[in-house]
């Protein structure tokens, strides 16, 4: 026998002992008020949120320094700021390096870490939720839920090629306790809930 049968039979004669999966029932975190919890954890992750009843409401939010005339913003938001959207024809994430403004869909919002739930389904690349100086998601109001396992319950994750939660502005800190926003992704978040 071959060194190699000899390890494979050893490794056959050794496996562990198959178990059950955990139960997927318990006592899941639920706040009294998701939308009140998702805000503190938003802002102390660095982001900011504002409930807005219409998508013309945004703008005035957004400030006149992230929609200055000379800064290239991106929306996929039917109905907000789409003449200043230049997506036709791009197929090159590199053509969106000075993206500075990205306004975006979210699909899910959880409170107990701030984290949203985002596809590439209505944005054309999905680079921009990564590439963009300051990132701007809206989500329905009423999709916000108080823990992952809701969320994942609603998530249909062979809908779609691509998903992934987002939380925050990105940051990372070094060993001297230099904290620099926006090393690997937007500089800032602000996450408008809609309806």
């Amino acid at each position: 026998m071959s060194s190699r049968d000899e390890i494979l039979k050893s490794i056959r004669k050794n496996l562990p002992q198959s178990v059950e999966l955990p139960s997927l029932q318990g006592n899941w975190i639920e706040y009294p008020d998701p939308i009140a919890q998702f805000k503190t954890v938003l802002e102390g992750v660095g982001g900011e949120l504002f409930l807005v009843g219409s998508v013309e409401e945004i703008p005035a939010l957004l400030g006149e320094e992230l929609l200055a005339e000379d800064k290239v913003v991106v929306s996929c938001i039917p109905g907000l700021l789409e003449h200043r959207t230049q997506l036709v024809g791009i197929t090159d994430p590199h053509d969106l390096e000075d993206v500075h403004l990205a306004i975006l869909p979210g699909e899910i919002a959880v409170a107990e870490n701030a984290a949203i739930w985002v596809t590439d389904e209505h944005v054309p690349l999905r680079v921009l939720f990564f590439l963009s100086q300051h990132l701007s998601l809206v989500v329905p109001r009423d999709r916000v839920v108080s823990n992952l396992f809701q969320a994942y319950a609603q998530i249909d994750s062979a809908s779609r090629a691509f998903g992934t939660f987002i939380s925050g502005p990105s940051k990372t800190a070094d060993i001297e306790q230099a904290l620099v926003k926006g090393a690997h992704g937007a500089r800032t978040i602000k996450v408008f809930l809609l309806g």
